[in-house]
Order: structure tokens, then C-alpha cells, then sequence
């Protein structure tokens, strides 16, 4: 029997995690993570958090074990909303679900959990954790649909070791089930969506509050621009000028936008949609195309420096000069594609087998081999 901390986050997926860790002989502390605390209209009255915490402690009250709130607010600010601020500032596109795990859940409530005594920490993840050898092996849900290993491709071996997944091995509706039949006041419980904090304020209203609006220009680049007769290498990506397309409208700040986004230009007068497919925060200017089979709104490839290159288990780290194929999605929930990794003095370059749509600079790419998530690093 262990000692194990559950993080309880006020939804099924957590309740049902600290149920099984109970059903298997361990000695469970339920923790539920506050990660904010700002009354700004951001929060007031659009964030559940509250609501959660509540919920969090009447599943602990009915699986009868310890419960406590721990405020990690300032780590949270420092470490996920300060970067996110200055990523978008720079017009990068942050994944802060994958920096909260690595910073928050796997670090600061891990050094919690030890404090406490703890010999592991669980979450309600739904991936697995496997062994070998060679070390502990991150491997994709059970529940290919609801797979949550994408959020986790930072971790390290000494957070996997410590670190349980419960529910990794069930699908949705399993977890469900097993929570109605508990009796769990979670069971029914619609999923979360998105970051707690931001809630339902959009993220740009968000970004206001630090970030300012600045009035620049909306320029669509043409389908047929000449510029797609040259064949890019695999780091590459078209780079567009305000000469090499037309003026179309005004948007209030280009770090407001992603690649590939086709919401909030408000800009009409088009057959098809518009994507974007290039922003520059330098000359705030926008970068848009008609249609998602655009040229410019795909890429043969990406490039990740040496020092965004991480490997689960050091054994797998590949080496100058080395090539290797594996599954790769640059994205939560993408389907996995096929890319050829290279190992160059530039750091690692990964060539999509087909070229790929919005590729946003500040995501991670994470890269497979069968079920385990071998590999991440952030897109530059």
C-alpha cells in the first residue's frame, strides 16, 4: 500500500481516479489546486472554480479521505500566465496545459504531495505509465478519444516516477459509469473546457488586460502569389510582405491571432473562408488566405532548437546526424501523421510526410512510437 496525493479538480475524471487508488489499498489525501485568485472580470463570474472546489470536497466527504486546498496562484502567474503574455506578445502561439503539468501539477503539487509524505501523486489523465529497463515510458490513453498524453509530453522521468494515472486504462464512458454507480456528485458533470482561468472571456479580452490594442492591417495574400512556385526546404515557411497582397481591412493588434485561425477579423466579401496564415508583431501586420487548402496556410516541416528538445527517457535521445521515423501531431486530439526526424547542428528538424496545415510557433510537437509518447519540444 502506498501513500498517494490525488489532485482533485472538482470533475469525474479526478473523482473516479481517487475512487480506484481506494479500491486498490492505498492511503489517498485528496488535494484540490487553486490556481487563481483574481477577481477581475476575467474570473468574478465566469470561472467555476469555486464550484469545483465544492465539488472536490463532497467526493472527497464521500470516498472518506483527507481533503485540503493548496494555493499555487503566484507559482501559476510566474511560471503559465507570464509566459503565455510574453508568447503572444512576440505573436507565438504558448500551450499552457502542457506547461501546467509540467510546472504546476508535476512540480509544485508533486514537492505538496512529498511534503506530506507522499509516495506518489495521481491525476485523472487519461494516459498510462509503463517500465522498462530503460525507465519509465509515458503511453497514450486507452480512450484514443479522450487520450491526454499531448498535455504531458514535458514531463521528466523523475515526475513519471512519481506519478499515477488511474483511469489510463478506461474509457469515458467506463469512468462514468463507475462514478454514477459510486454515487459521485461528479457523474454527470460536463468536462472542462479550456484553461479555468480565462473561463468563458475570450482569450483576447483576456490578453487585453496586459497586451494593448494597436490598429494594424489585414492583408490577403492571393491564392495565386507567385511565391509558391518555390519549393520550401523542410524548416522553411513562406514570408509575406505588405507588397505581396492587398490591404482587406484593419485588425486592433496582431498579437491578438494564430496561425490558422479563421474566427475574429470579421472581415467579409469571400466565396470561402479566411485563415490566417502569417502574423508579424513587428510590423503588426495580418496575413490572411482564402480557403483551407491554401498554399500559405501549410508547411513541409518544422524546426525545434536544440535547447526546446526534449526526450522522456534520456536512452531515446537521438543523436547528430541521426534519422528516424515516427507518429507526430503538433497539436491536442490531431490525428497522428507520419515525419522523419533529423538530428542536425540547428537542433532537431522533423519533415512531415505530407505537408501540414497551421503550424503555430510556441506549440509543441510530440513524436510516438506505437503508444509511447517518446518525445517534445516547442515549434520555433
Amino acid at each position: 500500500m502506498a501513500k498517494v496525493v490525488v489532485g482533485l479538480s472538482g470533475g469525474v475524471d479526478s473523482s473516479v481516479a481517487a475512487h480506484l487508488l481506494l479500491e486498490q489499498g492505498h492511503e489517498v489525501i485528496g488535494v484540490f489546486m487553486k490556481n487563481w485568485h483574481d477577481t477581475d472580470f476575467t474570473i468574478s463570474e465566469e470561472c467555476p472554480w469555486e464550484e469545483d472546489s465544492k465539488d472536490a470536497l463532497l467526493v472527497a466527504e464521500k470516498l472518506g479521505i483527507p481533503f485540503h486546498t493548496i494555493d499555487f496562484s503566484k507559482e501559476y502567474y510566474e511560471r503559465i500566465v507570464s509566459y503565455m503574455f510574453k508568447e503572444y506578445e512576440s505573436g507565438r502561439t504558448p500551450n499552457p496545459d502542457v506547461l501546467c503539468n509540467r510546472e504546476i501539477k508535476f512540480d509544485s503539487f508533486l514537492k505538496h504531495a512529498e511534503k506530506l509524505g507522499a509516495d506518489f501523486v495521481a491525476t485523472g489523465h487519461y494516459c498510462r505509465k509503463g517500465e522498462t529497463k530503460n525507465g519509465f515510458e509515458l503511453l497514450a490513453g486507452k480512450d484514443s478519444n479522450k487520450d491526454q498524453s499531448y498535455f504531458l509530453c514535458q514531463i521528466s522521468q523523475d515526475q513519471l516516477a512519481k506519478a499515477l494515472f488511474p483511469i489510463g486504462e478506461l474509457e469515458k464512458s467506463e469512468v462514468r459509469r463507475i462514478a454514477r454507480e459510486q454515487d459521485l456528485v461528479t457523474a454527470e458533470k460536463r468536462d472542462s473546457q479550456g484553461l479555468c482561468f480565462i473561463g468563458k472571456v475570450k482569450l483576447p479580452d483576456f490578453l487585453k488586460q496586459q497586451l494593448k490594442e494597436k490598429k494594424g492591417n489585414v492583408i490577403e495574400i492571393k491564392r495565386d502569389w507567385n511565391g509558391f512556385d518555390n519549393k520550401l526546404t523542410t524548416t522553411q515557411e513562406y514570408k509575406f510582405n505588405e507588397s505581396d497582397g492587398v490591404v482587406i481591412g484593419e485588425h486592433m493588434g496582431a498579437h491578438f491571432y494564430t496561425i490558422g485561425q479563421r474566427k475574429g477579423l470579421n472581415i467579409g466579401g469571400h466565396i470561402n473562408p479566411l485563415f490566417i496564415i502569417q502574423i508579424n508583431t513587428e510590423t503588426n501586420t495580418v496575413y490572411v488566405g482564402e480557403g483551407e487548402d491554401h498554399k500559405g496556410l501549410s508547411r513541409p516541416g518544422l524546426l525545434i532548437q536544440e535547447t526546446d528538445i526534449h526526450w522522456v527517457k534520456g536512452v531515446d535521445a537521438m543523436m547528430l546526424g541521426d534519422t528516424k521515423h515516427f507518429d507526430t501531431r503538433i497539436r491536442y486530439r490531431q490525428p497522428l501523421f507520419g515525419a522523419t526526424l533529423t538530428k542536425t547542428d540547428l537542433g532537431l528538424e522533423i519533415a512531415f510526410d505530407s505537408p501540414k496545415k497551421a503550424v503555430a510557433k510556441g506549440q509543441f510537437a510530440a513524436w510516438y512510437n506505437g503508444d509511447v509518447l517518446v518525445g517534445s519540444g516547442v515549434i520555433s
